[in-house]
């Protein structure tokens, strides 16, 4: 009889602060904050924090400048991202060295599609061959399929392992609130809400009508299936193809007139279409993203006529989402992106010429 198929989800534990403090051995049980260049008089945002700070509130994504009050003492660091790459690169490669298909979803983590009768064991080999081959700790959630096994890891942090399945997956997560499901932010959470849908019990049982009725056809029915748990069980290890590029700046002093705002949309747009020029894909859709001062984000975007490999098109795209900004208000982070068509989707790169490259 064969053995059951299952995937596991591989998780690396505070990651980034973890290769920092084998690096500095010193700073081992002491708060670590890594974001920006380490100058929390900068503004930047935390990239990752280690557990001790985290005890005091500090997590990904907030204002360094912040992160610094909450942990006074805290040691700060700046990023290091070849460094992160490189543990990657080597976490993923002693994954492949156990013979299963590894699916990369970051530097941190991956879904590994395994045949075992006793999936904890292969999770307890999975951890030891990362911790051997880079000294870096990691949980694993198990699952019969990538929605429960990527949420089962949570339960297992730190070092641990946890397995979520359609047997358990109700008593487990049924009368947790929607935003600790995969995929489900704090926005879609109070949409939810405004439904009288707050748990992932009620969730499961809301009328697919209604989902889709708030969020339309595609994602109102994926939403209906993330209550229940489904999802897909196929792990891919083919190479991850991005679905566009985008360059991102938070400004040391705000942009308070709208031709400061256009200048800089105009340099984000060009640096996020040379790196598509690299892809060798057409542009699509442009974003726009900006953070006014003190502290509010909003994005727009705006599909293209056509796929396009011209850069004054992407160029004018994101220089006509700047012009509906609120010129009265000042800017403190602007970011383009530019998403491609995928392969999949068909390449027209091969029959129009990439137009105004540097």
């Amino acid at each position: 009889m064969s053995p059951q198929p299952w995937v596991l989800h591989v998780d690396l534990d505070q990651f980034i602060a973890a290769v920092e403090v084998l690096r500095r051995p010193e700073l081992a049980g002491r708060p670590v904050i890594v974001g920006g260049r380490g100058d929390p008089t900068e503004r930047a945002v935390v990239s990752t924090a280690s557990y001790e700070a985290r005890a005091f509130g500090v997590g990904s994504g907030m204002p360094l400048r912040l992160a610094a009050r909450k942990v006074p003492d805290a040691v700060i660091l700046p990023v290091d991202a070849p460094a992160y790459t490189e543990a990657s690169e080597q976490v993923m490669d002693a994954l492949r060295g156990l013979g299963v298909v590894v699916e990369v979803l970051g530097w941190d983590e991956a879904f590994l599609g395994v045949a075992s009768d006793d999936p904890e064991a292969f999770a307890r080999s999975a951890q030891a061959a990362i911790l051997e081959a880079t000294r870096l700790h990691s949980s694993v959630g198990i699952g019969d399929n990538k929605v429960r096994a990527k949420i089962a890891t949570g339960f297992g942090k730190p070092r641990g392992v946890f397995r979520l399945t359609r047997d358990n997956w109700f008593e487990v997560m049924g009368a947790r609130p929607t935003i600790d499901l995969w995929g489900v932010g704090s926005k879609v959470s109070k949409r939810l809400a405004a439904h009288d849908i707050s748990t992932v019990q009620q969730l499961a049982d809301a009328p697919e009508s209604v989902l889709v009725g708030e969020f339309g056809p595609r994602m109102g029915v994926w939403y209906s299936q993330l209550g229940r748990g489904l999802g897909s069980s196929v792990v891919d290890d083919a190479p991850w193809v991005a679905r566009g590029h985008s360059r991102e700046t938070t400004y040391q002093s705000n942009l308070t007139t709208p031709e400061q705002v256009e200048a800089a949309v105009r340099e984000l747009a060009s640096q996020a279409f040379d790196d598509t020029v690299r892809e060798g894909r057409p542009v699509f859709r442009v974003t726009l993203k900006v953070r006014y001062a003190p502290f509010f984000t909003q994005t727009k975007a705006k599909k293209l006529p056509g796929p396009t490999t011209d850069r004054d098109v992407v160029v004018a795209a994101a220089v006509d989402l700047a012009h509906r900004l609120d010129p009265a208000r000042e800017v403190r982070l602007l970011g383009v992106r530019a998403e491609m068509v995928m392969p999949e989707e068909g390449d027209p790169v091969e029959r129009t010429p990439i137009r105004g490259r540097l």
